[in-house]
């Protein structure tokens, strides 16, 4: 009698599955077709994706003005992201009442896009819902402020200035 292990059927299994691993690993992400703003893009396949946890400033709302320092976040994701391939990854919620998918973004080389916009201090952690990094994320807008990144710096040209 033949142990299990070299069973043809479970062989022939353990194979598919090694296989199906190996061609997850080696795909390819998503292409971002557009970055609509600072955390909102369009990506092949999916249409609009709202960042979890990452609001920026305004910069294409139909009702509001472009808000201080909007141009600066949107161009901050549109070079990290547009016509490169991402990973998106969902969490509760995966959809919002837009109708936009909901996801946190990763870049081929592993940076979460999300964070990063926090962190460098072109958006605020969006916490008015929950979502599995919310205190990281307070965390990275902290020190954003702390060492006076981004929106919280020295004000730059080209965005409505604060009051």
């Amino acid at each position: 009698m033949r142990p299990l292990l070299f069973h043809p059927f479970a062989v022939r299994c353990g194979i598919a599955f090694l296989f199906g691993v190996l061609v997850t690993a080696a795909a390819p992400g998503q292409l971002v077709e557009r970055v609509v703003d600072g955390d909102t893009i369009i990506v092949e396949g999916v249409g609009r994706v709202r960042l979890i946890g990452v609001d920026t400033p305004e910069t294409v709302h139909p009702n509001r003005p472009v808000e201080f320092f909007g141009k600066e976040a949107s161009a901050f994701a549109k070079g990290l992201l547009e016509g490169k391939r991402v990973r998106l990854e969902y969490d509760q919620e995966r959809q919002d009442r837009y109708g936009r998918t909901l996801a946190y973004v990763y870049l081929d080389d592993g940076t979460f896009v999300n964070a990063e916009i926090i962190r460098r201090g072109y958006g605020h952690a969006y916490t008015r819902f929950p979502f599995r990094h919310m205190e990281a994320f307070r965390q990275f807008e902290r020190e954003a402020r702390d060492n006076r990144r981004g929106l919280w710096g020295t004000a730059v040209g080209g965005s409505n200035p604060p009051d």
